[in-house]
């Protein structure tokens, strides 16, 4: 079982008293690499640290929240973050109309001048999307290069369009929620196994499907086996072509080496 957790926040401050305890935890519990996840310029520098810290992979890129704060020569910035080894993504970027953070006109410049960074330095796109789905497609349908819908949890028609763009979707703890991913847990079994993407979105978005439920609301990497867990289940799969298929998915999104099994 090969696991390849594609959203993790390990800058939070959630972290910050046992980051490295966290990615040992992970790693034993089989997964091999981690996307984490910059949402401003500060947090990408402080993601592509850690990315060299633990020999992980990273993102550099203004979240929507942010949009409001991105200086003048912000795309310079990135692009020069972008230039790291560790760096396989611009994002996490994109539209949230659900929190509105900052202002709407703001957060399309910012993302679509992110795409434009995207297609000229050839990254594929770490995206977000909340409320925000025809802005969003009319801003995506820009893009030259591969990219994630980071934590779906759209309706069946933005799904569609996001596939229709070749697209990969990735899949959080929302999937093991009762209370409000039953249309997810519908939709998933529509996603095709080739663009299928796990992450954990840690620390948030712990799985309700952990038995027994943890002391800690705090969700981590290792949590990763659960939601797949879950949609092998929804898939009618077994766990182990699941989770492989989505471990290679991301290589190939991110342009990284398969290495061989130990």
């Amino acid at each position: 079982m090969r696991y390849f957790d594609i959203g993790v926040n390990l800058s939070s401050e959630q972290f910050a008293k046992d980051r490295a305890d966290v990615i040992c935890r992970a790693q034993s519990a089989g997964i091999e690499n981690m996307l984490l996840i910059g949402s401003n310029i500060d947090d990408s520098r402080q993601a592509i640290a850690l990315a060299h810290t633990f020999n992980l992979t990273a993102s550099a890129g203004i979240h929507p929240h942010d949009a409001k704060t991105a200086q003048g020569n912000y795309c310079e910035t990135i692009a020069s973050l972008a230039s790291d080894s560790a760096v396989v993504a611009i994002g996490e970027c994109g539209l949230d109309y659900n929190r509105d953070f900052s202002p709407r006109e703001k957060q399309r410049e910012v993302f679509a001048a992110q795409v434009a960074l995207a297609n000229k330095l050839n990254k594929p796109l770490y995206m977000h999307q909340r409320d925000a789905h025809q802005d969003f497609l009319a801003i995506v349908k820009e893009a030259e290069v591969p990219g994630v819908v980071h934590c779906f949890t759209d309706s069946g028609q933005a799904l569609e369009a996001y596939l229709e763009l070749g697209f990969y979707i990735g899949i959080t703890g929302w999937l093991c929620d009762e209370r409000r991913g039953d249309t997810l847990r519908q939709l998933l079994p529509q996603i095709p196994l080739d663009k299928l993407l796990f992450e954990t979105d840690a620390p948030y978005l712990l799985p309700r499907n952990i038995k027994p439920k943890p002391k800690s609301r705090r969700c981590e990497p290792m949590h990763i086996t659960h939601v797949v867990a879950q949609a092998a289940e929804l898939y009618g799969l077994p766990v182990e072509e699941v989770a492989n298929a989505a471990f290679n998915n991301a290589h190939k999104l991110f342009a990284l080496e398969v290495s061989a099994c130990d």
